[in-house]
């Protein structure tokens, strides 16, 4: 699996009591590696997947250090090249329930990533067997690795980061094999607020909005409510409740949700079972102060 994207510093505060957001307040503090991609291309290789990351570190000791412990974990690390500014930053606060509280990302300046595509990206896409897109990194990235997928016939399944490429050029979705994202995500594209919805009120908006946006397959993450999905090419759709397990960290559960999900459906498994997966390995990491299930 060839997976696109960008590599962040995650630092990420938590509580120790209630939070108050305009007190000062005492917890613990953790940084580390992170970003949606890389936390997905950690996930593949743990479910056993083969997969390589297409990214950028930073030209300094860091972002050797990082892409030193990528490799070390099994990822293919040959097209992750160092670049000025390659890293973006992610900064966190988690509320004692283990509840995203606020957040504030600077994005990583994506230009050598979008010219080494320019260069390499025929070989590097013929050597895959699907891809995985964060279309957030910037149209042309996107556009370059959507077009070479469609010339190698290889599928595409496209996660977010921030939604602003997706909302200027919506078209892109309509070449991926799945498109996975959470209700908000989802609203934003769709138009419309479906924050209050309940699972049976999400399952029809999703079929509604995922038609007219010519998505293939679409799947709405809904936290605490669980999933729904549903497949315009095959006819299946459905809701997946969650598992109840304690919560630590809510932070990486959707990149370990989609992680599960491709996994699956790249064996060849229905979108149900997929979402199934999906579930699983998001409850597990839940339970953990991460971004990945260990």
């Amino acid at each position: 699996m060839l997976v696109v994207g960008g590599i962040f510093v995650d630092v990420k505060g938590f509580a120790q009591s209630q939070y108050m957001p305009l007190e000062r307040n005492v917890g613990e503090v953790q940084v580390t590696a992170g970003g949606v991609c890389r936390n997905v291309a950690e996930n593949l290789v743990k479910l056993g997947v083969e997969a390589r990351f297409a990214s950028m570190v930073d030209d300094n000791a860091l972002g050797r250090e990082v892409r030193e412990s990528l490799a070390a974990m099994g990822v293919g690390v040959e097209h992750v090249i160092e670049a000025k500014k390659g890293m973006g930053m992610w900064l966190a606060i988690l509320d004692e329930k283990g509840d995203l509280a606020g957040s504030i990302s600077r994005q990583p300046d994506f230009s050598a990533l979008e010219a080494y595509l320019d260069a390499h990206g025929d070989a590097v896409m013929a050597a895959a067997d699907g891809v995985v897109l964060e279309v957030d990194t910037n149209a042309a990235i996107s556009g370059r690795v959507l077009s070479l997928a469609k010339q190698h016939g290889k599928p595409v399944y496209s996660i977010v980061g921030n939604m602003g490429v997706i909302l200027k050029h919506p078209e892109y979705l309509h070449d991926v094999a799945c498109f996975i994202c959470n209700e908000m995500e989802a609203g934003r594209l769709f138009r419309e607020d479906l924050t209050q919805l309940d699972p049976e009120a999400m399952l029809e908006a999703l079929r509604r909005g995922s038609a007219v946006a010519g998505i293939q397959s679409m799947v709405i993450t809904m936290g605490p409510q669980g999933a729904v999905y549903a497949d315009n090419v095959t006819g299946e759709f459905g809701y997946c409740p969650p598992l109840d397990v304690p919560v630590v960290d809510t932070t990486g559960a959707g990149d370990a949700f989609f992680s599960a999900a491709v996994a699956a459906l790249m064996r060849g498994e229905p979108l149900s079972q997929a979402v199934q997966a999906g579930t699983k390995l998001a409850a597990q990491t839940l339970q953990v102060a991460g971004s990945c299930a260990e």
